[in-house]
This record gives structure tokens, sequence and C-alpha cells, in this order.
């Protein structure tokens, strides 16, 4: 009934508005033509077909005013304004348009800005005769006749149909009803009180990708003429949700090497994974029992030739070890696939159940990465992490100066993650690494698939907190801290990459901050200043009373807005387009105090449907429909089986947790990396992030450099780590029987000419296994290019290529056998520095040195660790071709260009690469050379990170296109 009202309601305002809107358009010039005529009679045009003369104009204005010329004033003006009212209508029709297209490809376009007075007029009549008309008609005809509800209808797009598996699958609940067959049953959980359980049908398509094997709702072939509308409407019964296919299928690999990435295009032969399709079937059958894990089988052993420098190892091949295997290396991918759906359960793994339940079938240990200081975090929050580092690794490249002489120095960047959250950034990267393709987000932060990820469920599934159900979330146990620590690192850090609005805002007390935080950290939110973009987030309040009466501020004025655009929740209206006020999710964290248990639960009552999550550290009596977590010390946790049962709740899981400086690390991350307004100043100096550890990282090329410049005959065998890893001697390319993990180490090596320990490679190349099978593994590969090197060079001897130091027991690469393209282009580096005023000597020593970078360092290994040593060298080749345009610009300023635009190539977000073409261009007076090389910047850079040119690069660009004197440089 209240639908229908307010239905009607909306369709009343659309005539109304119509009608306003006939009257301005129409009616305006019908009262200005029957009032005053012709309007410009004033400044001496009695008729519109004859031109007044100079003399007329003047005499006209030089007369005395009379009542008419006033009136014909103030006619011309109406007119001037009735036109620019036309001219808006259109342009908020071609908007409303372009939003429309937007909104059914699944993105989301930010609201217009710059509006004036007439434009927010026609935006506010062109919205309501569109939101209410077009909308309403389309959603009614695509419905008629259904038996949803219009509500269901609304969200069914945006709101993915939950998989759950159950704990016992021969035990449901009362009241769950299973609707249909498969290999491993799904429950879907909607968000109404009424429950059915939906399980997978069966497929025997052994050529079905594994991450669509348990699909909710099976697979489908993608045939000629398919589209996802047509898919949903037929598989689905509902076409609008085409957009719960789209989410599942998205980034997943298919066989014919591409991945669906836009909605309107799909290939013949793909294979979509279903979401469950929601209806109650008459006949209810048993699920099969899950299916469990595999034990992990060790290979047989062989022995590799042992020598006098590193000890033999059983195994060539790195071997599974008996030891469970953490998580990390590959993400749930079924799961991960929906990222708004509330806790997904359904696993090919076999869970780890803490201790305070009953063990599981296998012993696997849950995804997720152990930090240094003991804290504990899901693959999902390291994701996030990742995420935050990589937007922060991408800020950086955008400011970096180009300097000479140029810094020699084999270690890595300074990262900008501190050493207690390295693991959990090496871990989230290949997670974001996986879902791109094998891309390293070192250039392009993805978005993580879970928000607000704060742990896993017993089958290894992310729990996000904006999921979880029930109207709050009580955390209780010895864990309750660290746990809570990781709830307001996944909250903060939740959304960094995306548009500003989408990010939550988390409410706080002081105290409860101060109990959580280091002793002595301020007490505030992160950005205390107002120096962002990004808008205070972490609020910190006094006390817990003015935490609740912040919330209720808040509740009071989503429900008002609400009421007043006639919609049900936030996300529906956020999904709409004519209001510019985006609701963000709001967390509450307070500790349990009686005396606002009431309160608190009025704000629990709209959790869902307003974005309000009270999160309440404590259990206090008579706290009502919650869920109740009880968090062991190590961020395990248990429910009850009737409060599993009763809130759809995991039995058991683990939750991350964070000591107090891990999480002082991690919001000290999401505040370096918020976008800040820009003075527009160009920096001339070099920045204090590049100004750190400007020594050589363990380098030391004046033997290196003797042994390329004084031997003439090169060395046996040939090293290439800039561009994909390769070894080559002088018959050619080694491609047989080389070892990736054989390449990395070498990489690691060239690296760190003066070497590194085993435990150092292994902390290095297998930072998530135990560290003695780390050792070992690098062992086997160390062993293994041994023996490759002497069966391709001949070279006999045990030790070489490969020198072991005993009294540092390192090991390096012996240099006088392996030449090794990094060190060359150093060693030229270095010869370039020492040139002095030669500029002849400069320009030939950095020729070189650009020709030995054939592509970013170890360009395909896919390790976190790569990243921070590639921006090293990355950097020196881009000031390298700086140096180079600096010298030629002068006498040939073509190939000074040339040079610096082969700089873009490599890296197509340094801002001072476009800002010195642009002043070359503007030297020698091309304007639209200026121009085209700006908005080149601005394309890549919304193409790579959704940002825009700094205001120093505009001012560049505004200088070189403002008209020079003649004879002026």
């Amino acid at each position: 009934m209240l639908r229908a009202v307010a239905a009607v309601g909306r369709l009343l305002r659309a005539a109304v508005a119509l009608m306003v809107l006939a009257g301005f358009t129409a009616g305006v010039p019908w009262l200005l033509t029957s009032f005053t005529g012709w309007p410009l009679d004033w400044i001496g045009w009695p008729h519109p077909g004859t031109l007044p003369s100079a003399e007329d104009l003047l005499t006209a204005i030089s007369t005395a005013w009379s009542d008419e010329k006033l009136l014909s004033l103030l006619a011309t003006l109406g007119w001037l304004l009735w036109t620019l009212f036309c001219r808006d209508v259109v342009v908020e029709v071609i908007e409303a348009a372009a939003t429309t297209a937007v909104a059914r490809r699944g993105h989301r376009r930010p609201p217009a800005s710059g509006r004036g007075p007439l434009r927010w007029a026609a935006a506010v009549l062109v919205g309501a005769i569109v939101g209410a008309i077009v909308l309403d008609t389309v959603r009614g005809a695509a419905h008629h006749g259904g038996a949803s509800p219009a509500s269901a209808v609304n969200t069914a797009a945006r709101r993915p149909p939950v998989a759950v598996a159950p704990a016992h699958p021969n035990a449901l609940p009362a009241g769950y009803v299973i609707t249909s067959h498969g290999p491993r049953p799904a429950v879907a959980v909607p968000a109404d009180p009424i429950t059915h359980i939906a399980v997978a049908s069966p497929s025997d398509d052994r050529e079905m990708p594994a991450w669509a094997r348990n699909a909710p709702g099976g697979i489908h072939h993608v045939v000629k003429g398919d589209n996802l509308w047509d898919i949903a409407d037929a598989k689905l019964g509902d076409p609008y949700r085409w957009r719960e296919i789209y989410v599942l299928n998205r980034g997943q690999p298919q066989a014919n090497g591409h991945a669906l990435t836009d909605p309107d295009v799909i290939h013949i032969g793909w294979v979509l994974a279903l979401p469950a399709r929601e209806r109650e079937a008459p006949t209810p059958a048993a699920p099969t029992p899950e299916h469990t894990a595999p034990t992990p089988q060790t290979p047989a052993p062989a022995s590799p030739t042992p020598d006098d420098s590193t000890p033999a190892n059983p195994d060539p091949v790195p071997s599974t070890p008996a030891t469970p295997v953490p998580a990390t290396s590959a993400p749930s991918a079924p799961a991960s696939a929906s990222p708004t759906r509330p806790i997904a359960m359904p696993s090919t793994e076999a869970p780890a159940v803490p201790h305070e339940v009953d063990p599981p079938v296998s012993g696997e240990k849950r995804p997720g990465v152990d930090l240094p200081t003991g804290s504990w975090v899901s693959l999902g929050l390291a994701a996030a992490i990742a995420a935050v580092a990589a937007l922060s690794r991408l800020q950086r490249r955008r400011r970096a100066r180009l300097t000479f002489p140029i810094p020699l120095r084999t270690g890595p960047a300074p990262a900008p993650v501190p050493d207690s959250l390295r693991p959990a950034d090496a871990a989230g990267s290949r997670v974001l690494n996986a879902r791109t393709g094998g891309m390293l987000p070192d250039l392009v932060p993805e978005t993580p698939s879970t928000p607000a990820p704060i742990g896993v469920d017993e089958h290894g599934q992310e729990i996000s907190l904006f999921a979880v159900p029930g109207q709050a979330v009580t955390l209780d146990g010895d864990g309750t801290p660290a746990a809570a620590r990781g709830i307001v690192a996944a909250v903060l850090a939740t959304g960094v990459t995306d548009h500003p609005a989408s990010r939550p805002v988390l409410v706080t007390p002081a105290d409860t901050l101060a109990r959580l935080l280091p002793d002595g950290a301020a007490l505030r939110g992160l950005d205390p200043r107002h120096e962002t973009f990004d808008g205070e987030r972490l609020i910190v309040v006094p006390d817990v009373a003015a935490a609740v009466t912040h919330l209720e501020t808040e509740m009071i004025h989503r429900r008002r807005l609400l009421d007043d655009m006639g919609a049900d929740t936030v996300d529906e209206l956020n999904a709409r387009h004519d209001h510019a006020e985006h609701l963000a999710p709001y967390v509450l964290l307070v500790p349990a105090e009686p005396r606002y248990t009431a309160r608190v639960l009025a704000v629990a009552t709209h959790r869902q449907a307003l974005h309000l999550h009270p999160v309440i550290l404590g259990t206090p009596p008579d706290m009502g429909q919650v869920a109740q977590l009880r968090v062991a010390t190590g961020g395990t946790f248990t429910t009850t089986e009737d409060e599993a049962a009763r809130w759809s709740l995991p039995r058991a899981g683990r939750l991350a947790v964070l000591s107090a400086r891990d999480l002082a690390d991690a919001l000290c991350m999401v505040a370096a990396a918020a976008a800040r307004p820009e003075t527009g100043e160009e920096p001339t100096d070099t920045p204090p992030e590049q100004m750190r550890d400007t020594t050589p990282y363990g380098v030391d090329l004046a033997e290196i450099s003797t042994r390329i410049s004084e031997v003439a005959t090169p060395a046996p065998v040939r090293l290439h780590v800039l561009g994909p890893p390769t070894l080559a001697t002088a018959a050619g390319p080694i491609n047989t029987g080389v070892r990736r993990g054989s390449l990395a180490v070498l990489t690691v090596l060239a690296a760190h000419p003066r070497g590194r320990t085993f435990d150092e490679l292994a902390t290095d190349l297998h930072p998530d296994t135990d560290p003695q099978t780390g050792i070992n593994r690098v062992r086997t590969d160390l062993n293994a290019v041994r023996s490759l090197l002497r069966e391709a060079t001949g070279i006999e001897g045990r030790g070489r290529f490969i020198v072991h130091d005993p009294t540092s027991g390192r090991y390096r690469i012996d240099h006088d056998l392996i030449e090794v393209d990094l060190w060359r282009m150093l060693a030229a580096i270095d010869r370039a520095n020492k040139a002095g005023d030669d500029e002849t000597a400069c320009l030939d020593a950095l020729r070189e040195a650009v020709a030995y970078y054939r592509g970013d360092f170890a360009d395909g290994h896919d390790r976190a660790w790569v990243i921070d040593y590639a921006t090293t060298y990355r950097h020196q080749l881009l000031a390298a071709y700086a140096r180079i345009a600096e010298i030629l610009e002068a006498d040939q300023p073509d190939q000074a260009v040339a040079a610096l635009e082969s700089a873009v190539e490599h890296d197509p977000v340094n801002e001072e690469l476009y800002q010195r073409i642009m002043r070359i261009h503007g030297r020698l007076g091309r304007p639209d050379a200026v121009r085209r090389t700006l908005r080149l910047l601005e394309n890549r850079l919304t193409e790579l990170a959704e940002a825009e040119p700094s205001e120093a690069t505009r001012r560049v660009a505004a200088r070189q296109l403002r008209p020079t004197p003649a004879g002026h440089g």
C-alpha cells in the first residue's frame, strides 16, 4: 500500500513538473510577445526586418528613458533568461540520458557539478519527469504480471543472492526448503524473513573452468545472439538480474584468453556462472555431503648434483610440505566474484576450525596472512592494504623528480608499506594480481572484491562487516580488542581506490580509540586539518553518549531523506541520479554500556536499510537481535548452534586481529594515500621519499665496471633481468630445462651484487611458506641452475657461476662467468655521472644505458618484492632519458622530444616528462603540440588511475600557450 502511494506521489510530482516546464518553455514567450511585442525597440531597432544605423542606436540610448523603454529592456532580459533556461533543459536531458546509459552498464556516474540557479531548476524538473515517469513505466512493463513486489525488482540487480553451504548438510534448520540438487549444496539467504535454499545444479562438463564448477545456479554456454539481459531473463526469470551474472563472472579467465570486463561484450563459447534462482520448488531433497580437499602428496624424491658449497637436497622440484600450507597463494575464486554478497561459504577447501569446535575433515589452514607482530589478517583485508599501497606507489611515480647526477643503487625504492604490514601487502598483491590476469597492481590499484573484510568463516570465505546478519555485531572474549583493531582497519581501508562517496565512515569515542592505538598516539581522525579531498572518515567523539547521539542524528537525516525521495533503502537511493547526496556506510564502534542499549537498538533496527552498522565491544544484557561473536585471543570466533541457525551465521571462523602498532601503521597508510589539493608550485628538489636511502644498497660497481671496461672477452653466460628474465650463452638463448624458480633466484642475486643468504632469499621468494621449506626450495633452484649452466657452457667445477662466501654465508653471481644487463646499465650511468662537462661522453654513456633497458625489472614475475626494485631501475631510466633530452635540446630539439616520448612509454604517469615535452614545444612555438601533450596526459591518467594532471602541469602548459613577443624566446 505504501509503495503504491509513493508511486502515485511520484507521478503527481512528475505531472506538476511537466506543467511547470511547459509553462516556462511555452508560456514565457507568449507572455513576452503579448505584452511587449518586439523587445529591441529601446535600442533604436523598431522593426525585426530593418537593421538600425549607428545614429539610430546613439539617439535611442542618449534620449530620456520612458516606461515603455524600461519594459522593453526587461523583456529583453526575459528573453535572454528564457534562452538560457531552454539550453539548460536540453543539457539536463542529455545528462539524464548519459547517466541512464552508464547505469545500464553497471557503473556509477558522478553527479554533474557547476550548476547555476537556472540549471538547478531545469535539473529538478527534468529529473522528476524522467525518474518518475520513464523509470516507473519501464519497471512496470518489465514485471507486469509478476508475483514479486516492486522493491525486490529494484534491488535484484544490486544484491546478488548469497551462497551458503550448511555446516551439517544432512541437518538443516527448521523451515528451510531445498529446491534443487547438485554436487555441492548452496544456500541462498535473501534479506526477507522467508529463507529459501537454492542448490547448485549438477554439471558434468569436463571443459568447465574450475572457478565455475560450484556456481550456485549452474552454468551457461554463450551462443550466437546471447546477451546478459536475455540470459538473465531465460535462466533466472528476471532480466534485471543481468548485473548478478556480470559481477559473478567479471574478470574470470575464459578459454579464448579473454575475460568479461564489459557487460555489453561476451564471446561465443564462453562459460558463464549463474547465481541461484530464488523460487519455491515443490520437492525437498537432502543435499549431498561436501567434497573435501585431497591430502597433499609428496612427489618422489630425486637427487641433484651436490657441490662443495651447497648441501644436497633430495628434492630437485619444490615438494609440497607435509605440514599445512597457508592458503595465501590463491584466493577462492567463486566466492570472491561477488563483492556485495553476505557471508558466502561454499568452498572446495576443507576448512580449519578453531579449537573451540569440532575439528574439520582436513587440517588445511584458513586463508590468511601472519604478520611479524603476531597479528593475522584475512586475504580480503590484505588485498585492501595492497590496494592502498598501490595507490601510494602510483602517486609517488607521478610526483617523482628526475635529477642528474643519477643516484646509483640496486636496492628497492622506499616502500609505502611499514615493515609490519609488508607480508599483508605481498599476499594482497597476489590476490589483486590474480584478478587482473597477471598484471601486478603497482600501476592500476584494483578494487578489492569484499568491502570491509573483517575475517573468514569456517570454510575460508571472506566475511564483510556490512553483510553480517542481525541488527548489530557484538564482540566478546579475550580477542575483542585485537579484533576491533582489525575492524577499524578493514572499514577505513575500504573504498580507497573508489569514488570518495563510497568510502565508509567510522565513529568511535576517544577512550575506545585510545585503548586500540599505541600509548601516546594522537586521538584524531584521518584528516584533522582538512587537507585532503577524502573528507573526515574517522570521527572521534568525546564519549559513548556523543557517539550514539552522532549516529542518531545521521539516522534521522537519512530517514527523512528517504521519505522525501520516495525510497525504501539507502542502496535504492544511491542507485538513482535525481539527487546529489551519496550516503556512505556508517559504522559505530562503542563499548557495551547498558544505559545506551535501547538507543543503540533503535539505530540498529534500521541497520541494513540505512547502512548504519553498530559494532559493540562486549555484550550488555538484553541486547536482543544481534549477532554475538565470541572471539579468542588469536581471532578465532564461535557462535552457538541456535545463533548460527537463527542468524545464518557461521558456527566458527577467524576475525582479523591487529596489534596497536599495526593499526597505527594501517591508518597512516590510509591517510597518506588520500588525494590532497595542490598549490600549483613546481618542485625543484627531490621529494622526501626519494631523498631517503640515497646511498647504494650494498652495490660496489668498481669491480663490475672494471670487468666490463677492461675485459674484451664476453662472459660465457648472459643474464637479462630488465624485461622477462632470460639466460643465454654464445650459442643462443637457453630455453630448455630452465626452472622458473631458478630464474627468480638469479633475479634476486642480480639486484644484490654482494650476495644474499639463504634466509634472505627465502624471505624474498617464499614469504608465505615455512622458513625451512623456503630454504629448501631456494637450495633446489640454486643447484638446478648451476647444473644447467655447467651443461650449457661446458665449464666444470663445483661452486661455479654462483659463488658462496663462507664468512658471510652469502651467495652471489660470479661476474666473471655471468654478465648481467642491469649491472651494465648501472656501469654506463656511472660513466655518465663522471663525465663532467664532456657532453659527448655523457651522451654516449646514457644512450648505452637506455639500450640495455628492455622492460621493467623481472617483468612477468608476479611477486610483490619485484615492484619496489622495478621502481628504482625505472626511475634511473627516466632520469637518463631526461638528461639525454637536456643535452640535445639546444641543437636537436626534435630528438630531445623523441627521447622524452620514449621515456613516457616506460612510465605513462610521470608528470615531469610531460612538463619537459611541453616546455620544448612551447619554446619552438608549437601550441598545438603543447595541447596534444597535455591531452595525452589527461587521457592516460583517466585510463590508468582515474586522476587528473596536477595544477603544476597545467600551469606549465598555460605558460607555453601564452603569446611570446617577437624576438624573445
